[in-house]
């Protein structure tokens, strides 16, 4: 009876704490360095939600093996409503093919929330570069294979395996150039070190409208609204490459019903924050917004793509 008492008042305290979360401060883990797109979509969002909650909300930068580390500390952490990933891509429908013992189940060990946000790639080139179109580009890759070269942030990352994508689609090959980020990898874009690079459109936007890098083409389903005039690949000849780069959040697997809910009406609302979506909007980023159901979804897509394009063309992280 004592037994029977004690269980039915655990349930009841537990069921009231899901009810009155967050009753202490709330962590966004980003699994990369500050200043990255992902990072900057947390900082954005905490707010909102701050608000919202009346509880402190903290981005924590856990940075490291493509984005492993910080989604390794977030599975681990209880699925009590205090820890989430807010994360690009990569450490959940990439780096599960690209790495070794991943020490997590992508599809396993997460519970998928939201996907927040997504956005194009644009090819890019430097502003004094002699290719004025995609059809300049292939010109030059085919009489010259495995000699253009194009930059990325790194290995695995979005912008590395929308060249490699865009390669195999047109049965060419450049030299893929990786960096330790996106920053160097523009800046030596921006110099002229390097020929061409598929980056975030968001994240050379102001480089392409000081006319410092020229955008040739964007990689999403229909044109870019920051970038009028551009043509989609599709548009100029390249089919098979439509690639959107998106940022999402998820929590450790077990997260009480009660608290998603909550957490998932949170981010629903500052997605509709007229302030947040302009300052989305106006860098190129899309708000998506999607539901746990469509985000499941949607991530069974991606997995399968993305392994199927690194097993083809034998990408590795080294």
């Amino acid at each position: 009876m004592f037994k029977h008492c004690f269980a039915v008042a655990a349930l009841a305290a537990t069921t009231l704490s899901a009810f009155a979360w967050p009753d202490k401060p709330v962590t966004l883990v980003v699994p990369f360095p500050p200043g990255g797109s992902t990072d900057t979509i947390a900082r954005a969002i905490g707010p909102k939600l701050q608000e919202r909650f009346g509880q402190t909300v903290l981005v924590d930068n856990k940075a490291g093996a493509t984005g492993t580390i910080g989604a390794t500390q977030v599975k681990r952490a209880a699925p009590d409503g205090q820890t989430f990933l807010v994360t690009s891509l990569g450490p959940l429908v990439v780096a599960p093919h690209l790495l070794k013992n991943v020490p997590y189940d992508a599809g396993k060990d997460f519970d998928l929330l939201s996907v927040l946000v997504q956005a194009p790639n644009v090819l890019v080139v430097p502003a004094a570069s002699p290719y004025k179109s995609v059809a300049d580009v292939l010109t030059a890759l085919k009489a010259n294979p495995d000699k253009l070269s194009f930059a990325s942030s790194g290995n695995g990352s979005s912008d590395h395996l929308t060249a490699e994508l865009f390669w195999l689609q047109t049965g060419t090959s450049g030299l893929h150039i990786p960096y330790k980020g996106g920053a160097p990898a523009i800046s030596d874009l921006l110099g002229g070190q390097v020929d061409a690079s598929f980056q975030n459109v968001n994240a050379v936007l102001q480089h392409i409208n000081a006319g410092k890098l020229r955008a040739l083409a964007v990689t999403g389903d229909k044109p870019s609204p920051v970038l009028p005039g551009v043509p989609t690949l599709a548009e100029a000849g390249v089919k098979g490459v439509d690639v959107y780069s998106w940022q999402a959040i998820v929590a450790p697997k077990g997260l009480p019903a009660e608290v998603r809910t909550k957490m998932t009406e949170g981010l629903q609302a500052a997605l509709a924050d007229a302030k947040l979506r302009q300052q989305f909007t106006a860098v190129g980023l899309e708000i998506v917004g999607s539901t746990p159901e469509q985000f499941a979804a949607f991530q069974v897509r991606e997995n399968a793509r993305w392994k199927t394009l690194i097993e083809t063309r034998k990408i590795t992280a080294d």
